[in-house]
C-alpha cells in the first residue's frame, strides 16, 4: 500500500474533524472538494495535494450533507438504535493522482487484504459514498468492486455503470446519462430544434453523452450540425465561427461544472445574443455564471437540473457546525480543507444544491441496509454481527424506503427509481427559474411552462434548422449527409405525407382510397355502380318493357293476319320466331343495373348473344329468300327446288343457334366474366363492372359479325327490287343503324369508362333490338292497319310480273 504523507497544522488542533468520525459502523466517502484544472506532471509516483487547487463549493455543500445525514441517523431511535456510524471522508481532487485516500477505504487496519473469506469484513468501511465523476469511478471503481464493497455514486451518470458484469457493486442515486440525454432530446423535439451543435468533455462522461445522443436522435429528424469536444485549452472564437457559419442557433453542452465555467466565460466577451445553450445536470444550477455581468452576451440558457429537494434541519446543522477552522493534526493528506476557513454557512447554504439530495439518499440507504442486516427491531440492533460487504449490497438493492416524500428503489441495474429533472431557465436576475420538469416514474411526464419562457429573441421561440419546414402536403428530399438539409417536393395524386412516420417519402395510398396533390391523408373511395333508382335506368327498363309489349302485340296482329300476303312476304312463321327471339334477348337488358354478380356478368352478353344470332339468321335467310325468289330462281330453278325441298333456312337458322350456344357455353368454360373494380378512370371511386376480357365473346361476336356480313351481302344485292315491296331495303337499313349503333357505343367505350358506360352498353343493346322491331316490322304493321288494300295477292302478284318483265328486256 502506498504511505500517503501527513499534513502537520501547527495553527488548529481542535478535537475533532469535518473528515473523520468514529463509530461502530465506518462509512467512506469521495467528495472533489478541490479539482485539479490543470495538467500535472510528476517525475515520481506522487499524491495529488488537493488543498492546493481549485476549490468547489457546491461539493463542498455536499461533503457536509454526508455528515448532516451521518448525524441525523445516530440521532435516530429507530433506524439503527444502539449503534453509530462514522465516516471517514477524502477530497477527491483528481482520478488518477488520489490513490492512497482510495486504498485506504479499501484496507482493514491499514492493510489491503487478499479475498479470503466472504464472512469476513475487508476493509474499515461497510460502503463508499462517491465518487462524483463519470471519470473518477471509472478509474477507481474496480478497486471497490474486487471485494464488492458498495459504491453508491451521486453525480456518476455514464451509461457503462449500468453493466452489472463489470461494476456488480456499484450503485447510484444519479440518474444515467441515458435518462439525461432522453430530457435533453424532448426539449429539442419540445421547441422543433432540429440543428444543434454538441460540445462534450473528452472525459468518460462526455463521451458516454456524445455516443448516447447519437442513438437517441435517430429517426427524430435531429442533426449534430457540430460537434467538438471542450477542456480548458479549447479555443472558443473557433467554435463560435463555426457554428456561424454552420447557422446553429442551439448548443447542448454536456461537460462538467469547472469546463462549463471555462466556456461559458469565454464565449460572454463574443457577443453572440442569438443562441441557446442547453445545460445539463452539471452546471445547469451554477450560483457563478448566470450572474456575470456579460452572462446576457451569449443569448438564452435553458439547463436540465436534478431535482432540488428541500432537506428539513440542514441550514440548522450548518449554522452550529460551521467554525473558521476545523482541521487537526495528524490528519491523512487531503483531508485538510485551508480554503474552509473563509467560508461562512451563508456560503454553503447558497451554494448550489445539485446532487445534494443524491448523497443524502446515498446515505439514509446505506442506513437501511444496514439496519436489515444487523435485524434491527424492537429498539435493538445486533450490532456485534458480522457484517460482510455482499450482504450489505443485497440489502442496498432491495431498498423500497420512503425519504422526504419519496420512495427509494433501485431497479435491477442498480440505477435509482426515484427523483426527477427540473427545467430551469437563467433569467435576467441572474437565477435558475423552474420552468418545467420531467418526471420518469411511475410514468413519463414533460411539461414546460411556456409563459415565463423569456428569450433573447423576446417572445418568439428561436429557429435552429438547417431548412426551413416543407409546407404541409410536401416530403423532403435530402441534400447533403444530414437529413435536416433537404429541398420540398409535392406529394402527387393517389400519395400522401405522414410527417411523424416518415418525412422523406409520399405514400401510395390503398387501391380503396384516394388522395389529391399534396394531401396528408387518404380519403376512402366511393363505390358506384348503376342502380335501378336511377332516372335513366328507368327509362331504359321502361323502354325494355315497351319492347316486350310492342313485340307481343305485333305477333297477335301478325297472328291475326296470318295468311295476309304482307305476313308472308315478311316471313310468315319466321317472324314470331325473330319477335321472340327479340324478346328473350331484351331479357339481359335487365342485368346491366345493380351491383354486379358472376351471374348477372354472365346474363348481360349471354341471352343477347344466343337470341340475337338467331335474329341475325332469320334476316339472312330472308334477305338470300328474296334475292332467290327475284332473281336467283329465274336463272337457277334448280336451287331453289333444293331450298324448298330441305327447308334450308331453318337448317341454317338451327346451324347457327347450335353453333352459337356451343361457342358461348365453350367461351364462358374458358373465360367466363365476373364483377371487377376500376380504379384508374376515377381516382374518387371504385367503379364496379364487368370484366374487360371478351375472350369468352370473341368467338361468338365473330359469329354475329359474319351472320351481319351476309345479311348485308344478300340484301344490298336486292337494291333494285320493286319499290313497294323491297324487304331487302329494310333489312339493309336495320344493319346499318345497328352498327352505327354499336361504332358510337365502341367510340364511347374507348373514350369514357365511367359509372354509365353500362348503361351505355343497355341502350346499344336495346337500341340494336329496336332497329329491327321499328324498320322491319312496324311498317308492315303500318299497311296491315292502315293500308289493307296493298295487302293483297292480286297487289303483290302484279308487282312480281312487273318485275318479272322487267329483268325479262
Amino acid at each position: 500500500m502506498l504511505i500517503c504523507v501527513q499534513l502537520v497544522s501547527s495553527q488548529c488542533t481542535q478535537a475533532s474533524s469535518e473528515f473523520r468520525q468514529s463509530g461502530d459502523f465506518v462509512l467512506g466517502g469521495l467528495f472533489d472538494i478541490h479539482y485539479v484544472s490543470k495538467v500535472v506532471t510528476h517525475q515520481m509516483p506522487d499524491s495529488a495535494l488537493c488543498s492546493s487547487h481549485d476549490f468547489v463549493l457546491p461539493s463542498y455543500r455536499r461533503f457536509q450533507t454526508m455528515r448532516f445525514a451521518i448525524e441525523e441517523i445516530n440521532n435516530s431511535s429507530t433506524l439503527l438504535p444502539n449503534v453509530t456510524l462514522g465516516y471517514e471522508i477524502f477530497d477527491h481532487c483528481s482520478n488518477k493522482d488520489n490513490f492512497p485516500s482510495v486504498f485506504k477505504l479499501i484496507s482493514q487496519d491499514r492493510q489491503v487484504q487478499p479475498w479470503l473469506h466472504l464472512s469476513k469484513g475487508l476493509s474499515d468501511v461497510i460502503a463508499v459514498v462517491g465518487p462524483f465523476s463519470s471519470s473518477d469511478t471509472t478509474t477507481i471503481g474496480p478497486l471497490f468492486m474486487m471485494n464488492f464493497v458498495p459504491l453508491i455514486s451521486y453525480g456518476a451518470g455514464s451509461s457503462a455503470f449500468s453493466e452489472k458484469t463489470k461494476f456488480p457493486s456499484f450503485m447510484r442515486t444519479v440518474h444515467s446519462n441515458r435518462h439525461l440525454v432522453e430530457v435533453i432530446v424532448d426539449i429539442l423535439l419540445y421547441f422543433k430544434w432540429h440543428w444543434v451543435a454538441f460540445l462534450n468533455s473528452s472525459d468518460a462522461y462526455g463521451k458516454d453523452g456524445l455516443d448516447l445522443f447519437r442513438k437517441r436522435i435517430v429517426d427524430t429528424g435531429i442533426c449534430v450540425a457540430y460537434n467538438e469536444m471542450v477542456d480548458f485549452q479549447t479555443n472558443a472564437t473557433k467554435i463560435i465561427k463555426l457554428l456561424e457559419e454552420r447557422k446553429v442557433n442551439v448548443i447542448v453542452v454536456f461537460v462538467p461544472e469547472g469546463t462549463a465555467e471555462y466556456l461559458i466565460g469565454a464565449v460572454t466577451s463574443l457577443n453572440i445574443t442569438k443562441k441557446v445553450w442547453l445545460a445539463v445536470d452539471a452546471w445547469s444550477l451554477n450560483k457563478k455564471l448566470p450572474k456575470m455581468q456579460r452572462i446576457k452576451n451569449i443569448g438564452t440558457v435553458l439547463g436540465v437540473a436534478q431535482s432540488s429537494v428541500h432537506i428539513p434541519g440542514f441550514k440548522e446543522f450548518i449554522y452550529s457546525t460551521k467554525t473558521p477552522c476545523q482541521r487537526e493534526a495528524g490528519e491523512m493528506c487531503n483531508q485538510d480543507c485551508r480554503d474552509c476557513e473563509g467560508i461562512t454557512a451563508e456560503d454553503i447554504i447558497l451554494a448550489d444544491p445539485s446532487y445534494s439530495y443524491n448523497v443524502y439518499s446515498a446515505v439514509y440507504a446505506i442506513a437501511h441496509a444496514l439496519h436489515n442486516v444487523l435485524q434491527c427491531g424492537g429498539g435493538v440492533c445486533q450490532k456485534n454481527r458480522t457484517v460482510p460487504h455482499y450482504k450489505v449490497l443485497a440489502e442496498l438493492k432491495k431498498s423500497n424506503f420512503s425519504l422526504l416524500h419519496e420512495l427509494i428503489q433501485f431497479d435491477k441495474n442498480s440505477d435509482p427509481k426515484f427523483g426527477f429533472y427540473s427545467i430551469v431557465l437563467w433569467n435576467c436576475s441572474g437565477d435558475a427559474e423552474e420552468i418545467g420538469f420531467y418526471r420518469f416514474h411511475p410514468s413519463v411526464n414533460f411539461y414546460i411552462n411556456r409563459a415565463n419562457l423569456q428569450w433573447h429573441t423576446g417572445t418568439e421561440t428561436p429557429i435552429s434548422r438547417c431548412s426551413p419546414d416543407c409546407p404541409v402536403g410536401y416530403a423532403k428530399k435530402q441534400e447533403g449527409i444530414h437529413k435536416c438539409c433537404f429541398s420540398c417536393y409535392l406529394c402527387p395524386n393517389g400519395t400522401y405525407i405522414n410527417v411523424t412516420e416518415d418525412a422523406y417519402s409520399c405514400r401510395a395510398c390503398h387501391a380503396d382510397e384516394w388522395s389529391t396533390d399534396g394531401s396528408t391523408s387518404c380519403i376512402l373511395r366511393t363505390v358506384e355502380f348503376v342502380t335501378f333508382e336511377d332516372a335513366i335506368t328507368m327509362v331504359i327498363v321502361v323502354g325494355t318493357v315497351a319492347l316486350e309489349v310492342l313485340s307481343l302485340l305485333t305477333a297477335v296482329l301478325f297472328g291475326l293476319n296470318y295468311n295476309t300476303p304482307v305476313v308472308r312476304s315478311a316471313g310468315g312463321p319466321m317472324c314470331f320466331l325473330i319477335l321472340g327471339c327479340l324478346s328473350l334477348c331484351s331479357i339481359s337488358v335487365f342485368f346491366y343495373f345493380g351491383k354486379p354478380t358472376t351471374a348477372s356478368c354472365v346474363l348481360r352478353f349471354f341471352p343477347f348473344f344466343m337470341f340475337f344470332s338467331v335474329c341475325l339468321a332469320c334476316f339472312v335467310v330472308r334477305s338470300f329468300q328474296i334475292v332467290c325468289i327475284f332473281k336467283i330462281a329465274a336463272k337457277y330453278p334448280s336451287l331453289q327446288s333444293l331450298w324448298m325441298k330441305y327447308h334450308g333456312q331453318w337448317v341454317i337458322i338451327t346451324l347457327s343457334f347450335v353453333t352459337q350456344t356451343a361457342l358461348l357455353i365453350l367461351g364462358y368454360s374458358l373465360s367466363p366474366p365476373a364483377p371487377s373494380s376500376d380504379y384508374e378512370w376515377d381516382r374518387s371511386k371504385i367503379i364496379l363492372s364487368c370484366d374487360g376480357d371478351f375472350q369468352g365473346n370473341l368467338p361468338a361476336t365473330i359469329l354475329l359479325l359474319i351472320l351481319c356480313c351476309l345479311c348485308f351481302i344478300f340484301s344490298y344485292m336486292g337494291k333494285d327490287l320493286p319499290k313497294n315491296y323491297n324487304e331487302a331495303k329494310s333489312i339493309t337499313f336495320c344493319l346499318l343503324l345497328i352498327v352505327l349503333t354499336w361504332v358510337i357505343f365502341a367510340t364511347q367505350f374507348i373514350l369514357y369508362k365511367g359509372t354509365y358506360i353500362q348503361t351505355f352498353n343497355a341502350m346499344a343493346v336495346l337500341s340494336s333490338l329496336y332497329s329491327f322491331l321499328l324498320w322491319y316490322f312496324l311498317p308492315k304493321c303500318y299497311i296491315i292497319i292502315f293500308q289493307p288494300q296493298r295487302n293483297t295477292a292480286q297487289y303483290f302478284q302484279g308487282l312480281i310480273q312487273s318485275y318479272t318483265k322487267t329483268i325479262s328486256q
